[in-house]
């Protein structure tokens, strides 16, 4: 198991420590036993999972150097993509992942819990509303993935973003 998502991460200069790697793996067990519970991704096969939500959410390092202490805002976060793979990975983040369903939001705070992750929450939210409370203009960065079209993410994203700050 370790080394399938070892070797998928390398791909992206990325290199997990034993820490990182067990992260990702009962990150992994907790949304396929959640799974069952409520419907949170239909990608459960583990080198699926891997490739398609572990290593797209950390596919950002294409972009922007992710190793600086940065404030990050998931939006849509859903089952806690990109949010919590980058949260693993490059621990300094101080990370806010963002839902409109109170029942996945609980799901992430047990994610948070049993993986011991800092400066790190979970908030139940509306997308269109987050944006106007006291986050607003507050983000180093702010990632969403399969949430709208770009129009209607880039009105919801933007007013999170810092000045010189970053969407993706």
């Amino acid at each position: 198991m370790e080394q399938f998502l070892i070797d998928y991460a390398k791909k992206l200069h990325i290199n997990l420590n034993d820490i990182k790697c067990k992260q990702l793996i009962q990150y992994y067990k907790l949304l396929i036993e959640w799974n069952e519970k409520i419907n949170l991704t239909s990608i459960t096969d583990y080198k699926d999972v891997v490739v398609k939500h572990f290593i797209d959410s950390l596919s950002i390092v294409n972009s922007m150097d992710m190793n600086g202490e940065y404030s990050l805002v998931d939006i849509g976060t859903g089952a806690g993509f990109p949010g919590i793979p980058l949260k693993i990975v490059f621990p300094m983040l101080d990370v806010v992942l963002v839902d409109s369903l109170d029942k996945r939001v609980k799901f992430l705070n047990v994610v948070i819990k049993e993986l011991g992750l800092k400066n790190i929450k979970a908030v139940h939210a509306r997308a269109e509303e987050f944006g106007h409370s006291k986050y607003r203009e507050t983000f180093d960065i702010c990632v969403t993935r399969a949430v709208a079209n770009l129009a209607v993410v880039s009105e919801y994203c933007l007013p999170l973003v810092s000045v010189g700050g970053y969407f993706i």
